[in-house]
């Protein structure tokens, strides 16, 4: 069967904006074309749906692409599907406003950090949604403003520390998929992977976040000791060090 854009969206239950801002991503394939119409067919009602559906269950865009990308390759979506569950499924969303009272902050502080790409929404029927790893994140981030960090300089740092890790995650990612999710000559368990993927993440955000402070608090005792500043910042500066981290996983 053969739609518009406005009967495609009828059918699955979202808004036309939703089906454009779905395709801009890559989410949906491209309509044919026929002189100025755009004809779209069942595969995209089929994979509005899904996309809904995955939506509905509280996985991110982020994921729901990866998923939709294993299917169209013919790899074990079912199983990356799985291995998915353990990243937060099913938690509380809010609206940017029911975001920032949440935490405390002014929605324009939580608007800025979506500009610069340090928190993505979800985006359900054109509406967008925040999770609560985001409400965590928007509080860390007061609790450091209150301590007299600038926010032009903060939000800077923060955008040169996501483009890192982006890159960091995606080679984590390849790692995990050449040698736990699908090694060559390997039969695949979907339970297996699953468990992998649980018992692994919250390992590899430990290590980050242990490796970060390390790295932190070395080099601020490094500058202090070339400036010669005061004992008793060096004191707390070695007693975080020593001091036990703790990095939850939900």
């Amino acid at each position: 069967m053969e739609y518009r854009v406005e009967q495609l969206a009828a059918a699955a239950g979202v808004r036309v904006d939703t089906v454009r801002f779905y395709q801009g991503r890559g989410l949906i394939p491209r309509p044919q074309r026929r002189g100025r119409l755009a004809i779209y067919g069942d595969e995209h009602l089929s994979r509005l749906k899904r996309i809904r559906s995955l939506l509905d269950q509280g996985f991110t865009l982020a994921q729901i692409q990866r998923v939709l990308e294993a299917s169209t390759q013919g790899d074990d979506a079912e199983s990356l599907l799985e291995a998915l569950m353990g990243e937060g499924v099913g938690q509380r969303s809010f609206s940017r406003a029911e975001l920032a009272a949440e935490a405390g902050v002014p929605e324009a502080l939580v608007q800025a950090a979506q500009a610069a790409g340090l928190v993505e929404p979800l985006c359900i029927d054109g509406e967008e949604r925040f999770g609560e790893s985001d409400l965590e994140m928007a509080r860390a981030a007061l609790a450091i403003l209150g301590a007299g960090f600038p926010l032009d300089e903060l939000l800077t740092l923060a955008v040169r520390h996501s483009d890192n890790i982006q890159s960091v995650a995606d080679a984590a990612i390849d790692l995990f998929d050449e040698h736990i999710r699908k090694p060559a000559g390997t039969q695949i368990d979907a339970a297996a992977i699953s468990e992998a993927f649980r018992a692994l993440m919250p390992q590899v955000a430990r290590l980050v976040a242990l490796h970060f402070q390390r790295t932190l608090v070395s080099r601020a005792l490094g500058r202090l000791a070339g400036d010669g500043e005061s004992r008793e910042l060096e004191l707390a500066l070695v007693d975080t060090q020593s001091g036990r981290l703790e990095v939850q996983w939900r």
